[in-house]
């Protein structure tokens, strides 16, 4: 018999934008999905994300983001990985121009969703991170 996994989530915005209605809308979309969401106020630093996603044990951080704090992912996902934690899912949304997708993806970000994205597929997504991160941290 296998086990649903309830997929536990962070969501946050790191650096000085402020702007949190879509981070507001998606820790709600996804609570309203089934998922355990802790949900932050804007301005986080990285060293609080990452201690956040230790204590919690959240298989996925989303991270949203209006102007070009996106550009300061990369330092998470470094940080991530020195915490021994690479094994969060990280996803972002927002504005984020082309090029600067193919450097998140490129820094490890598993998937970036555009304005007018679809809850339904965000849900989808963060599901199967979940999993697949629960999948690898059982397989050690």
């Amino acid at each position: 018999m296998s086990q649903t996994v309830i997929p536990k989530v962070l969501v946050t915005k790191i650096g000085f934008d402020g702007h949190d209605r879509g981070s507001r809308v998606v820790a709600a979309g996804l609570r309203d999905a089934g998922m355990e969401v802790i949900y932050t106020p804007p301005w986080q630093e990285i060293a609080t994300v990452v201690k956040l996603a230790t204590e919690e044990d959240v298989d996925v951080i989303g991270i949203s983001s209006l102007a070009t704090d996106h550009l300061i992912v990369p330092k998470l996902m470094l940080a991530l990985r020195e915490a021994g934690l690479s094994d969060i899912a990280v996803i972002v949304g927002g504005i984020v121009p082309d090029e600067d997708e193919a450097m998140l993806l490129g820094s490890g970000v598993a998937r970036v969703f555009h304005p007018g994205s679809a809850m339904a597929d965000i849900a989808a997504c963060v599901r199967e991170l979940a999993a697949s991160g629960r999948a690898r941290r059982l397989a050690v």
